[in-house]
């Protein structure tokens, strides 16, 4: 999808980048985003107080409240892996939060950001499943009967494969189909304010979407703790 005016990439065409930021709007958008998110948990964390205000408060009430939540759900034992799925549910937000705003891209409209994401929550979840079990891990893939192997091992192995496409498409699917949905409006009607709708949808769609691959971050690493059956 061509958008009419991105605000970086227009930047980047003044400073002599236009070809790369044409060619990779999304990797200009995820910079801008990690930029974004490190400034503000420096500007957070610059005064740090007993009784948190503004930005703390913020962070703190965000922070502990999703901590408790995959706590609920992988036991006290998950609890150290809270800073990857924690990040990933934030990044991911916030790039799709930025897609509502006009002359901002969403990076995860774009496969390259959501398969990078899935590939790091997959990757990830058999590392774990590595470190609790070693090499009885492969448990996990064999089923429960020995004879059962040249069956259960190729259904794993697909399956896990398909753990990547499911978090990378879905995501993609639904920020790009809301990107294609505001260009359509905006073309149509954008002086009559007809988008503002779909942008207030927009809002929860971000926020469901990240919620939703959060959610399955957890699943998927509470069951590589769990002991093969």
């Amino acid at each position: 999808m061509e958008h009419p005016y991105l605000f970086i990439v227009k930047f980047c065409e003044l400073i002599g980048l236009g070809h790369f930021a044409h060619t990779y709007p999304w990797v200009l958008y995820t910079w801008f985003v990690m930029v974004l998110l490190i400034g503000l948990g420096y500007l957070a964390a610059k005064t740090v107080s007993i009784v948190p205000t503004g930005l703390q408060n913020f962070f703190e009430v965000l922070i502990s409240g999703m901590e408790e939540f995959m706590v609920d759900i992988t036991g006290d034992e998950g609890r150290w892996l809270f800073p990857l799925a924690g990040t990933i549910f934030i990044f991911i937000f916030v790039c799709n939060l930025i897609g509502i705003i006009p002359g901002f891209f969403p990076p995860t409209a774009t496969l390259n950001t959501t398969a990078a994401c899935a590939l790091i929550v997959v990757i990830f979840t058999h590392v774990i499943g590595i470190k609790y079990h070693g090499i009885k891990y492969i448990k996990h893939f064999l089923g429960p009967v020995w004879w059962m192997i040249p069956i259960i091992f190729p259904i794993e192995v697909i399956g896990h494969m398909a753990r990547i496409l499911s978090l990378s498409f879905r995501l993609f699917g639904n920020m790009m189909g809301h990107e294609l949905v505001l260009g359509i409006l905006f073309g149509l009607a954008g002086a009559f304010f007809a988008p503002l709708p779909i942008m207030a949808l927009g809002i929860f769609v971000a926020l469901v979407q990240a919620f939703v691959f959060f959610l399955l971050t957890i699943m998927y690493f509470t069951g590589a703790m769990e002991h093969a059956h």
